[in-house]
């Protein structure tokens, strides 16, 4: 679920990439970025979209056994 206090601008995003980089490795949540006041892209740490990566395949998974 995303968290609506961790939406930000792309602008923002760009001004301040070191701590949303340093957010992203230390929380793993996902930051969704907005382009002209619309959502536009999702940020998200490697390793934590991995994890939902191998949660959705073993979801899949199971759900076909």
């Amino acid at each position: 679920m995303v968290n609506i206090n961790n939406i930000h601008s792309l602008s923002d995003f760009q001004r301040n990439t070191k701590d949303f980089v340093k957010q992203l490795e230390s929380n793993k949540k996902p930051v969704v970025l907005t382009i002209n006041g619309k959502a536009a892209l999702v940020v998200q740490d490697a390793t934590a979209y991995q994890t939902l990566l191998d949660q959705l395949e073993l979801a899949l998974f199971s759900s076909n056994n």
